[in-house]
């Protein structure tokens, strides 16, 4: 599983570059997800599950007893954005009787990936203490990587949050982190050989017992589509692969808010 080359690596993962709209939509997001705080009838903002300054989640538990456990990681490839940007993230699973814990994490370059990896693990631990029930993992492009890390054999879950893990979904995420190394990204990322192996879902075994969905836009850069396929083929092609036409990296997560969507039936059906 080598890296092509003659790619230009810095346009490959130019998705702000590729979508004009890009800021427009990440500043919505952001204006949607602080009406949908103001809004919430049943939440908690801003638990601390380590001891770091954005080391924080909100949880939005929906009316009545939780079916379980759901959370989004939110992407900014490592090193931008937080929780405050995808709070209406919990909607559909809110409606679909869901509890939803959200965290942010330290961002890079004070963090590296794998310190990340480690302090999702520690917010998933810390929200699974809180409601009960069967636990379901979806992140959007760095999310989708930190996602199924949680879902990799000897990950950073332990073993009694592990056993509930039922579903993983990486809405275009990335899970083969070597091409970055060649990015100007790296520049922030820091990423050396034994990091990038280490954190690549695609280089690591999947547990047993949960099903992992790879959900991608059509009009996402290829890089990220390649990646789906690569990801699909790595875990022996066991994982479900789906591409929604008409999307592009940044609306594609927007069916998490729609409680009827296909994206939310897949992660929560």
């Amino acid at each position: 599983m080598g890296i092509e080359a003659g790619i230009d690596w810095a346009d490959a993962f130019d998705n702000m570059g590729h979508v004009p709209e890009a800021a427009a939509l990440i500043a919505q997001g952001a204006e949607d997800a602080q009406a949908f705080r103001e809004g919430a009838a049943n939440a908690s903002f801003d638990l601390a599950y380590g001891p770091g300054a954005r080391q924080k989640l909100d949880l939005f538990l929906p009316v009545g007893r939780p079916k379980g456990l759901s959370v989004f990681l939110h992407g900014g490839y490592w090193h931008k954005l937080s929780k405050d940007h995808w709070s209406h993230m919990a909607a559909g699973a809110l409606a679909r009787g869901w509890a939803m814990a959200v965290p942010s994490y330290t961002l890079a370059p004070e963090a590296r990936i794998s310190d990340m990896t480690r302090e999702m693990a520690q917010a998933v631990a810390f929200a699974a203490a809180r409601v009960a029930g069967p636990l379901r993992i979806a992140g959007h492009s760095a999310g989708g990587q930190l996602a199924l890390r949680m879902a990799c054999k000897g990950g950073p879950l332990a073993p009694e949050v592990a056993a509930r893990l039922v579903q993983v979904v990486s809405i275009s995420g990335l899970h083969d982190l070597r091409p970055l190394r060649l990015s100007p990204l790296n520049e922030v990322l820091r990423l050396d050989e034994a990091e990038a192996r280490a954190e690549s879902p695609a280089l690591c075994e999947p547990v047993e017992g949960v099903k992992v969905t790879l959900w991608v836009g059509g009009d996402e850069r290829p890089e990220f589509l390649r990646q789906a396929g690569l990801m699909s083929e790595a875990w022996g092609g066991t994982p479900r692969r789906v591409i929604e036409n008409g999307r592009h990296h940044f609306d594609v997560v927007e069916g998490l808010a729609a409680p009827a969507s296909p994206l939310v039936e897949a992660f929560l059906g």
